[in-house]
């Protein structure tokens, strides 16, 4: 069955000691597959590894996935006493030195330079990824369960205009062999019968037309990644379809080959939303 482009997926959790995160993705329609990652800082060597857990669901669309901080462990405050120390020494030198008066503070000291800073470490991503995975895939499930739903409703669609198109293709032959059948009593130069059969005989367009709606149904019953194929049978669906339209010379033809036009429009507009 086919799958549509559209979807959204969430999920959250705690993950070993670093805290708990919210994995989003969402995915729309694109031509191809475009993976967009917004990660927290620490994250990029884990790039490589989310996008492959997309790219094992998902074989067309434009994917983002943000993965937010809920909450982490407070970072660690660091003093470095062996720096601290040598200030203090060097500022007592001066101040022996150069005979310079007055007393040096907390508030002095703290400030130097490298003295304090927090003690944030990096993301061991060994440690990390395999709980990440797991919420990134949990995510993929929800996105993947919404696009087969897509796939379900498009396909019910498609089916029902393609069906249409069938119908009225049966209604066009019948008509044309009337109205061929017709012409032909009037015309009596044997010349003028194969000029305008040649110019206005619509017999292969039809089959050919017909052949390509009954593939494009059994296409859409396939399983896996067919959009790109049904766009290509729908563009020789309007091809057929145009040069029918250019050919038949009967009012009625015309009007019934301009809604099998319409129909083929919307299908088209419509496989692109098809994985």
């Amino acid at each position: 069955m086919i799958i549509g482009m559209t979807g959204f997926g969430t999920s959250q959790g705690e993950i070993n000691e670093f805290g708990k995160y919210r994995v989003e993705i969402r995915s729309s329609n694109h031509k191809f597959l475009d993976i967009v990652l917004h990660l927290p800082e620490g994250f990029l060597s884990l790039e490589d590894q989310i996008k492959k857990e997309i790219e094992a669901r998902a074989k067309r669309g434009r994917i983002t996935c943000v993965i937010n901080t809920i909450n982490k462990p407070s970072p660690h405050v660091f003093i470095n006493k062996q720096l601290l120390k040598n200030y203090i020494s060097e500022i007592k030198k001066i101040q022996g030195e150069f005979h310079v008066a007055g007393s040096v503070g907390m508030s002095d000291v703290l400030h130097l330079p490298g003295v304090l800073s927090l003690n944030d470490s990096k993301v061991p991503s060994g440690k990390m990824w395999p709980g990440l995975k797991i919420l990134v895939r949990k995510s993929m499930d929800d996105l993947v369960s919404l696009r087969k739903k897509e796939g379900e409703v498009l396909y019910r669609h498609l089916k029902v205009r393609l069906e249409d198109v069938l119908k009225v293709l049966n209604e066009i032959q019948e008509r044309f062999k009337k109205v061929i059948k017709e012409k032909l009593v009037v015309i009596k130069i044997p010349e003028e019968r194969s000029s305008f059969l040649k110019s206005s005989d619509i017999t292969e367009e039809l089959e050919r037309l017909s052949f390509h709606a009954k593939n494009c149904k059994e296409t859409l019953s396939k399983n896996g990644s067919v959009g790109k194929e049904l766009d290509f049978i729908a563009q020789e669906m309007q091809r057929e379809a145009n040069t029918m339209g250019a050919k038949t010379f009967d009012a009625v033809i015309s009007s019934r080959v301009v809604h099998i036009k319409s129909q083929i429009e919307k299908i088209r507009e419509q496989l692109q939303n098809i994985e």
